[in-house]
């Protein structure tokens, strides 16, 4: 699996967290177990920033791998020749 589909993957699984402690951060606040909810709100928040940075570590390799596929022909042999 290559580096940025590798970080694509942990962002949605932070995502998948991230859901479920919201949800359980919401079932904790309508049994108005405030102490527990919040701590489940917490956790969501920080694995929401981990997807996050998984998320813009992934578009800039991605867009660094665009950035070498769309360098023209010419221009790569520029490089080699003056190598």
């Amino acid at each position: 699996m290559s580096k940025t589909w590798e970080h694509y993957h942990q962002a949605a699984r932070h995502h998948e967290q991230a859901a479920y402690h919201y949800k359980e951060a919401a079932k904790y606040d309508q049994a108005e177990d405030h102490e527990k909810a919040a701590h489940h709100a917490y956790l969501a928040h920080g694995h929401n920033q981990h997807a996050i940075h998984q998320d813009a570590e992934a578009a800039k390799l991605h867009a660094e791998q665009c950035g070498k596929l769309a360098t023209p022909a010419s221009e790569q042999g520029a490089k080699k020749s003056a190598a």
